[in-house]
């Protein structure tokens, strides 16, 4: 084992702590908020997950000697953004939390729950987060009309910058929109204050409809669109880490960040790939420095996230709803192309994405596990017909 990173492992680690971070925090922010939290707890919340994340994957790459890279859960965040408040309060929200965390933990020691979760088709499960990601994915053509100019910055910056270096367009969209809100809206002094961590304890609540309605589906959408194509770009790197462990450990962070407002943590893909490729270092066996050194930039970031929770809290809100919607679109069109590529599920699949995207809920439960039922239901009824 050497001594020390490479500087190409630092370099790695960095820029995919800043793709990881800066790609998808207002995502993050837009779901805490969707789901009940005050400004004060969203900040908590963006704090305690980034910091979770951060030590999660530091211990994880130390521990296997491998370029384990986690990150929290953004198709779950979109998730808390579409389905909205959870009823009675934020409280409840943090329960589901802690169950989704229990849930993640119990999935990396007994395997026939996440056999359970691998048995959903998978064409059902990404038509479920097609749906969830179809209202935030419109965001950019919504600003774009409510404020051009403010809008076509956004959306140009993204375009070119993708053109060049697909990984970076979405954190060059995201300073591209804090100057254009630095300029044009007043700083508030919590921006400064939010540099000191203020962590708040939430005592959590527990209801049947924030089990079904918000925990089982982040469960879900965590494990389906996170933790598998998590492993899949570190068996596609040559590495093969045990997926038990690894379960059971976001899921420990997830229950350690969720009293504070954090909703999960999980596998990376995007920023797996930066530290698993050749890139980040020329000898395999030292990658796992990348992971280590952008999980100790997470866990720095997450001690003054509070000052981008205030400064987002002061920006126009189509603005920030914009960069979080490009943010989504590659998850958008991945979970798409996936739910429609087979045939023999592709009806269940249509209807589990038309019933998730019209955010429709019944007895207090959103439209997310509905879509998911109506789509399993849909696939049972056709197999049986052709049986």
């Amino acid at each position: 084992m050497p001594s020390r990173p490479s500087p190409q492992a630092v370099a790695a680690g960095l820029i995919a702590a800043f793709v990881g971070f800066g790609g998808a925090f207002t995502v993050v922010v837009r779901g805490l908020s969707a789901a009940g939290a005050s400004p004060a707890e969203v900040a908590s919340g963006l704090m305690a997950v980034t910091i979770a994340m951060g030590f999660s994957g530091i211990l994880l790459s130390l521990r296997f000697r491998m370029p384990i890279s986690v990150a929290w859960s953004t198709p779950g965040a979109a998730l808390l953004a579409s389905s909205g408040a959870v009823a009675g309060g934020y409280s409840y929200a943090v329960g589901a939390f802690l169950i989704t965390g229990a849930l993640l933990m119990l999935s990396g020691v007994v395997k026939p729950l996440g056999r359970a979760v691998a048995a959903i088709p998978t064409p059902i499960a990404s038509a479920m987060l097609a749906g969830v990601l179809l209202t935030l994915c419109l965001a950019p053509v919504k600003a774009v009309a409510v404020s051009p100019l403010a809008g076509l910055a956004v959306v140009l910056t993204w375009l070119v910058v993708g053109l060049w270096r697909k990984v970076l367009a979405v954190p060059a969209a995201v300073i591209v929109a804090a100057v254009i809100i630095a300029i044009t809206t007043p700083i508030p002094e919590a921006v400064t204050e939010g540099l000191v961590p203020a962590p708040l304890l939430i005592v959590p609540h527990f209801s049947f409809a924030a089990l079904i309605g918000t925990a089982l589906p982040l469960y879900v959408v965590t494990m389906a669109a996170q933790n598998i194509p998590g492993m899949a770009v570190l068996n596609a790197n040559d590495y093969r880490p045990a997926f038990g462990p690894i379960l059971s450990n976001t899921g420990a962070f997830t229950l350690l960040a969720a009293p504070f407002g954090g909703h999960a943590v999980n596998l990376a893909a995007i920023t797996a790939a930066l530290c698993a490729g050749p890139d980040a270092d020329p000898d395999k066996d030292n990658r796992y420095w990348a992971a280590v050194v952008c999980g100790v930039a997470y866990v720095i970031v997450g001690l003054i996230s509070g000052a981008a929770t205030a400064f987002i809290a002061a920006a126009p809100p189509v603005l920030i709803e914009a960069v979080a919607g490009l943010a989504l679109l590659g998850a958008f069109g991945a979970s798409t192309s996936t739910a429609l590529s087979s045939p023999e599920t592709r009806e269940a699949a249509v209807v589990t994405f038309l019933v998730t995207a019209s955010g429709v809920g019944f007895l207090g439960i959103p439209g997310a596990f509905w879509g998911l039922i109506a789509g399993i239901a849909v696939h049972l009824i056709n197999r049986v017909r052709i049986a």
